[in-house]
């Protein structure tokens, strides 16, 4: 390894020591603030070194590749990383039992995140993963409530359930082409036609280990219990982060494999984003938990990415791409709201508790407004353009059964974003009503910035889609 080499990872070598300094310095000097600050100094840090990368692609060992595509998703990873943090600062102030440990879990779980994004071998895939499925291990039960424990235990078990299916997988596909490197698996392959019952069964179980951690139907079960239990500024880093990362992997893991040439894989994922689409927005229309509610439409909005995914193109990656950013933005801003409402007791995730926040906090109300009316693809807001895009990708490849399923999903999801906003417009309960909490200083920041994201790339989105373009353009 070159020096060259080290430059190159130097992000990672921030997010990797960032965790042990906050660890080292906890075990002198307990309090919350100095553990805060040292998680926002790693992550700016990590984040500020990506501007001086050396020129990519540069290929490290045959376990990472540091790209355009790779910065750009390792940047999205640590802005919502930071936001995270933001957002989870008074949240955990006062709450029984040491917080100081959850910003040694998080920037690690950051890193898990973006060496996944980096990765073009098994080996380093899977290390990848764990390094952030043991981090949400921890950050999923970190409040050690009854929901939270219950959280922590299943997200465990299908954890272990998902990664197992994983490793079986790359053993089939490594049977067979004697390689674990992504590029050389797809060039194996492509001589070999579209009967090899080994690759293809491979790339299923591979397929089925990813669908576990993106929650898509029917490997979804884990997902509304989890965003239910966790902590509210966990569940944002899951929804977000945790779910990018492995999408970006997806992506960079078929882009060397014509999904369309392998007419059984192409319609087992096209049947997973149909029924995906649909159990999310179904399920979410019964829901009176607004957690429960946002996990269901996470399920949903991961199977429009897969319309875009299966498309064919220049522009699948760009529509993924804006789409994730889009998603990001919205899904954070949805469960930051969640988070500055949280008393210390519990959540404010029940629909009663946002009964009359137009009238108690009315710039919280429009703003939330606003981020539904982005999941739900209303014009003049990010997801609008997201949406677009994605419906662009998939009838540019014709498409039209995927496109139909998510034109008629996206009205069906529009009724249960209606639902939470009519509630906040009505008059305020007397019995239950918002939490009666000051507004941090710190989430009203990040929820400022998210709100001028929202807006700005829904009206002016062409500066980001031509970074977009020129830095997936290379994978």
């Amino acid at each position: 390894m070159t020096a060259r080499d080290l430059v190159s990872l130097s992000p990672f070598i921030v997010m990797a020591a960032a965790p042990v300094v906050i660890m080292l310095a906890i075990a002198f000097y307990r309090k919350y603030s100095l553990a805060f600050l040292l998680s926002l100094t790693g992550i700016l840090i990590a984040f500020t070194s990506l501007l001086y990368l050396p020129d990519t692609p540069l290929r490290i060992s045959s376990l990472v590749i540091l790209d355009d595509f790779a910065i750009f998703y390792i940047g999205l990873i640590l802005a919502a990383s930071f936001c995270v943090t933001l957002l989870s600062s008074d949240y955990l102030k006062g709450r029984r039992g040491n917080t100081e440990e959850f910003h040694v879990l998080l920037p690690l779980a950051a890193l898990g995140a973006s060496v996944l994004v980096v990765s073009c071998h098994f080996a380093s895939f899977f290390l990848g993963l764990e390094i952030l499925s043991v981090s949400l291990y921890g950050l999923v039960a970190y409040t050690r409530g009854d929901k939270g424990i219950e959280a922590g235990v299943k997200y465990l078990v299908l954890a272990a359930a998902s990664a197992a299916f994983l490793l079986f997988g790359m053993a089939l596909v490594y049977a067979e082409t004697g390689t674990m490197e992504f590029s050389l698996v797809a060039s194996a392959m492509a001589p070999a036609g579209t009967d090899n019952r080994f690759f293809l069964g491979g790339l299923a179980m591979i397929f089925i280990g990813i669908g576990f951690k993106l929650a898509l139907a029917p490997f979804h079960m884990w997902t509304p219990d989890v965003f239910q239990g966790a902590p509210a500024p966990v569940t944002a880093f899951i929804a977000t982060v945790s779910k990018g990362s492995m999408f970006a992997l997806l992506l960079r893991y078929f882009a060397g494999v014509d999904i369309h040439s392998y007419g059984s894989l192409f319609a087992a994922i096209s049947f997973i984003a149909i029924i995906s689409m649909f159990t999310g927005n179904l399920l979410a229309l019964f829901q009176e938990n607004v957690k429960r509610i946002l996990a269901y439409s996470s399920i949903a909005h991961l199977g429009y990415l897969l319309v875009a995914f299966l498309a064919s193109g220049a522009l699948r990656l760009t529509a993924v791409s804006f789409y994730l950013v889009a998603y990001f933005i919205t899904t954070i801003g949805a469960f930051g709201v969640v988070t500055v409402l949280s008393g210390k007791e519990r959540d404010a995730d029940s629909l009663c508790d946002y009964r009359g926040l137009f009238r108690e906090r009315p710039w919280l109300a429009l703003f939330l407004t606003a981020v539904f009316f982005s999941l739900a693809g209303i014009p003049l807001t990010a997801g609008f353009i997201g949406k677009f895009y994605v419906v662009a990708a998939g009838a540019g490849s014709a498409l039209w059964l995927l496109v139909i399923a998510l034109v008629i999903n996206s009205v069906i999801g529009l009724f249960y974003y209606l639902r939470i906003i009519i509630v906040m417009y009505e008059p305020p309960n007397q019995e239950k009503s918002v939490p009666a909490v000051p507004i941090p200083l710190t989430g009203s920041v990040v929820l400022v910035v998210l709100a001028v994201l929202l807006i700005w790339l829904g009206v002016y989105p062409a500066p980001l889609i031509e970074v977009i373009y020129s830095m997936t353009a290379g994978i």
